[in-house]
């Protein structure tokens, strides 16, 4: 009987591994057409726009075609405004992001406590993330920032100053005012839920030895929202490298192209110039740059994981 087990348990082996073969190889049928669909959806406008940017396609006059080459890429590249866009990228993105970290967590801590009216405060500081974005763009420009009406105007003039101009003087300080009032309660929500999983008995021991509050919050709740941050990081950047309505509906690209991002610029060549071969260039140029950002992303978040499991 002991010689008969081994080829039994090769057997039985054998078999199951022949089931999970026959499962996989089902799963893998049942799925293809979901995934091949899903694939044609993302791989036919990629190629269609690939395509375009290495030809010269203009609306105005569609008679003009051909191959272009590289020279949608050179024009592109070598346009003033260009340089410019992806430094406003840039600069919007990093603003964005530096406010609402910032204000998400201090938000956090302080929604962290009890107070009278937190739920209705709650609701206040949430309720921009619903409202949508061409709606809250008109309300920054006519309610808000307006040199004449705005309410910031109104208190200069109450307070004996000379109202400001915000989208003629600092209009990009303007655009971003008003994206990270539109994703400030996004990263609240995030980090305000990583807080409310902090260990009540480890903040109660860093009180009991003595832990004041700024250093709790520099040695424990900091730490414990380092994974919370790196999420918030990560979404709101893919999401603010393709900002557009914000900036079309309070400045147009301008003045001039002071407020021309890279999503911006590709609207006004595709359609404005009726350009289809340079906007196409500029929206695999977008793609090349949000996946490099999107890949450095990953892996700063990947790190955070990793360093979180082997603590």
């Amino acid at each position: 009987m002991s010689q008969l087990n081994p080829p039994l348990t090769e057997h039985y082996a054998e078999s199951a591994a022949e089931r999970d073969k026959r499962r996989a190889k089902s799963v893998r049928w049942l799925i293809s057409p979901s995934t091949g669909l899903l694939f044609l959806w993302m791989a036919i406008p990629l190629a269609m726009t690939i395509w375009y940017s290495f030809s010269r396609y203009n609306l105005l006059n569609p008679d003009v075609k051909g191959f272009a080459g590289l020279d949608n890429y050179h024009f592109l590249a070598t346009d003033p405004a260009f340089g410019p866009s992806i430094g406003h990228t840039l600069t919007l993105i990093g603003s964005v992001l530096a406010i609402t970290v910032i204000g998400g967590t201090l938000l956090a801590v302080l929604f962290d406590r009890k107070f009278i009216g937190q739920g209705i405060a709650r609701l206040l500081v949430i309720a921009p993330f619903f409202v949508m974005p061409t709606v809250s763009a008109l309300i920054w420009k006519n309610m808000i920032l307006h040199p004449v009406y705005g309410l910031i105007a109104q208190g200069m003039l109450a307070l004996g100053m000379q109202p400001i101009d915000w989208f003629a003087e600092y209009p990009l300080f303007a655009v971003i005012m008003i994206v990270a009032w539109q994703w400030l309660p996004f990263a609240f929500l995030i980090l305000f839920t990583a807080i409310q999983s902090l260990d009540q008995e480890q903040k109660e021991a860093a009180r009991i030895d003595g832990a004041g509050p700024f250093a709790m919050f520099f040695f424990i709740t900091l730490p414990h929202l380092k994974r919370a941050i790196a999420v918030v990081v990560m979404m709101e950047t893919i999401f603010l490298l393709s900002i557009f309505a914000e900036i079309y509906t309070t400045t147009g690209g301008g003045p001039g192209t002071a407020t021309t991002n890279l999503s911006y610029l590709i609207y006004a060549l595709g359609l404005q110039q009726f350009d289809v071969g340079l906007a196409s260039a500029g929206g695999i140029l977008a793609v090349v740059l949000a996946n490099i950002v999107a890949f450095f992303l990953v892996r700063m978040l990947a790190k955070n994981l990793k360093g979180e499991y082997d603590s």
